[in-house]
């Protein structure tokens, strides 16, 4: 596997890595805000050995996971590693505010919460530079000016390499994107077999279930032709599908991965990485034998063929195509 992580000779910016993510959203202990231990470090630091080994370089992040603490034990990792940031592509978001107290949860965007955001992660990741920075959710509020001034500001002095949003709808993002300088390289939206909508909002036009799932129509296509790499976050589908459970699309699953000599967490991440959007899954558990279960999804193309990527389809669905 190609790792896109070194900053090459000519100084370009690295790219996100084009097969797995590993989303670091699980890391860091409790969500509340008492203090990290150096256990939640010791659990960091499997994790990452685990997505290391299974060929994955790039790492996610958002300032507001576990209070910041993910972020932090991941520093940690990075401080017992000598020579690992330079192994790796670190991306973080930043624009979410999390209730406290009287405040309500918010989203903002104001260029100098972003500034402000950036400045804390990269202290708390214990780096000098993040290599693509998302903004988390629109922000209504947010003029779109300010949000390209602060990040004109943050790419001009070499503390961000690349930018991109996340949960953007293509409207969005072309509005964005008329007074960004810098190109928008991802964009990271909820899509697995157990979120449709991404794939459904296609082939369910002129049906009465037309728009039921809320995902906009056409976000896909538009990333595809502006080169916008397209993130999956939930990509594991949280476990509905390779646990215990039994279920049409599960008992699928597990047939499939017998059947090619490898696991149900690989068959549903090819699920994804089959479709020629070139889909990036972001896999999110914290566990290292479930992470090294996905090491087929990160160095083969996906086995599947196109009729047992639709019979997994609507098993999920639970009902034909229309």
């Amino acid at each position: 596997m190609t790792a896109h992580n070194a900053v090459p000779a000519d100084g370009t910016p690295p790219g996100p890595d084009d097969r797995l993510v590993y989303g670091c959203m699980g890391l860091g202990g409790d969500w509340d805000r008492t203090p990290y231990t150096v256990a939640d470090v010791d659990r960091a630091e499997a994790a990452v050995q685990a997505a290391l080994e299974v060929g994955i370089t790039a790492f996610d992040h958002a300032d507001i996971y576990r209070h910041g603490k993910s972020e932090t034990v991941f520093g940690e990792v990075l401080a017992r590693t000598p020579g690992l940031r330079d192994r790796i592509t670190l991306q973080t978001k930043c624009g979410i505010r999390l209730a406290d107290g009287s405040r309500p949860g918010h989203y903002h965007l104001a260029a100098r919460s972003i500034v402000q955001r950036v400045e804390e992660s990269l202290t708390r990741l214990r780096t000098d530079v993040v290599d693509t920075l998302l903004l988390h959710r629109p922000d209504p509020l947010a003029a779109p000016e300010e949000i390209a001034e602060a990040l004109h500001s943050l790419h001009r002095q070499g503390l961000v390499r690349q930018v991109g949003v996340s949960n953007m709808s293509a409207a969005q993002i072309a509005h964005l994107q008329a007074r960004l300088d810098l190109p928008l390289t991802v964009n990271q939206l909820e899509m697995s077999l157990a979120r449709r909508g991404w794939v459904e909002a296609g082939v369910l036009l002129n049906t009465p279930a037309a728009g039921a799932d809320g995902f906009p129509e056409g976000t896909l296509e538009y990333c595809v032709d502006h080169g916008i790499q397209l993130q999956a976050w939930g990509a594991l589908a949280r476990g509905r599908y390779t646990g215990t459970e039994a279920s049409p699309a599960a008992d699928l699953l597990r047939r499939l991965a017998r059947q090619k000599d490898t696991t149900p967490e690989t068959v549903l991440l090819w699920w994804l990485r089959r479709h020629p959007a070139r889909i990036v899954p972001v896999i999110g558990t914290s566990r290292p034998e479930r992470i090294r279960a996905c090491r087929d999804a990160a160095f083969h193309e996906p086995d599947l063929t196109h009729e047992e990527w639709y019979a997994l389809w609507i098993a999920a669905r639970g009902a034909p195509l229309p």
